[in-house]
């Protein structure tokens, strides 16, 4: 089969090894000979998959005491809404950074439940960096920020300091670099980046900031809910966790999230060294807030945009054409992409610059 190194934004590149596993499940799961998509939700073998799925989420994390793990369904689109009812009292107030598509829905969201005071916003050069130097109000419930931003490739490169509770979107680069999970009283992120297909998504919540807003929650958006029933208030989304776990497996036996962040960093360092470089392309984004998860660029000389698709594409090359709100490329580097598919890239672009500089 022809190695095709794939670039996609999400949902994202997963390891060969897990996708040979999860494919063999689906015929036939544990030796059971049944499939893991008809097997109870409620049986020995899933329930078995559900505990280390949230024991592994808990063990690369470091995630402290006094914390819950849950996989639930409705990506972060709904983990929006689902921080706002939990967290921030009806007509209280919220802080939140805008740095994009992303956290502009979050933004959205929480205005249902109550005021959102948007505290920095780097919307006037096109999300294209990370805003700082912002204050955040004394009456603010908590303070939301998206990690990674996929569409613009910026990244926080560290936690914002708060005095109020912090919860984070984590989307797109969970996993991919150690953090303190101390820092947030609640983190969310859509499994379908760094940790397995779409179809869920993990909430790692301090159980002892629940239950404080009065809000009269809907029982699906409770998190209390969710933490009562060990996941499994409804039937959670069986396969996208299995393959999770999966995942999750394969990271720690190549040495977990320490090991990870040294290759996401060379990976980025390759591929940033080429765009900076190479006179025929341009990074559009703020160098010191550059994601290590989607490298994002411009050819300097759009003329060329056809013959560089299709040189990108002959090297066997899939998904680095940019957001459509953006434009350009984007070589999204998730955890399971090889270094050696970037070096693919950067030698494109080298020969590119051969024939074209």
């Amino acid at each position: 089969m022809t190695k095709v190194h794939n670039y996609s934004a999400g949902p994202c590149i997963l390891p060969q090894e897990v996708l040979k596993k999860a494919s063999e499940a689906v015929v036939n799961f544990n030796d059971l000979n049944l499939s893991l998509l008809e097997i109870s939700h409620r049986s020995k073998d899933f329930v078995e998959v559900m505990e280390n799925a949230r024991s592994l989420v808990k063990e690369l994390l470091g995630v402290p005491e006094g914390y819950q793990v849950l996989f639930l369904q409705g990506g972060a689109s709904l983990g929006f809404l689902i921080a706002a009812y939990n967290f921030l009292p009806t007509g209280g107030k919220a802080a939140y950074i805008n740095t994009g598509t992303w956290s502009d829905n979050a933004i959205k969201e929480a205005q249902r439940i109550g005021e959102v005071a948007e505290i920095a916003s780097s919307k006037d050069k096109n999300y294209s960096y990370i805003p700082s130097g912002f204050g955040i109000p004394n009456d603010a419930k908590f303070l939301h920020y998206t990690s990674n931003n996929t569409i613009f490739g910026t990244q926080f490169k560290k936690t914002p300091i708060s005095r109020i509770p912090v919860i984070c979107d984590m989307s797109s680069d969970i996993f991919s670099k150690k953090i303190n999970v101390a820092d947030f009283d609640l983190i969310y992120a859509g499994a379908q980046k760094n940790m397995g297909p779409a179809g869920t998504t993990v909430y790692i919540v301090k159980e002892s900031a629940l239950g404080k807003t009065g809000n009269n929650i809907p029982a699906m958006l409770d998190l209390q809910s969710h933490i009562k029933k060990d996941s499994m208030f409804n039937t959670p989304p069986v396969y996208p966790i299995y393959v999770s776990m999966l995942n999750l497996q394969w990271l720690k036996k190549n040495g977990g999230v320490d090991w990870i962040e040294k290759v996401n960093n060379q990976k980025a360092a390759l591929l940033y060294s080429e765009i900076d470089r190479n006179p025929l392309f341009k990074g559009i984004t703020a160098k010191s807030d550059r994601s290590n998860m989607n490298a994002t660029f411009i050819l300097t000389d759009e003329s060329l945009t056809e013959e560089f698709n299709k040189d990108w594409a002959a090297a066997n090359i899939n998904g680095i054409k940019g957001h459509r709100s953006v434009g350009g490329y984007r070589a999204s580097m998730y955890n399971a992409l090889p270094l050696e598919s970037v070096q693919v890239l950067v030698d494109v672009m080298k020969e590119f610059e051969k024939k074209n500089g």
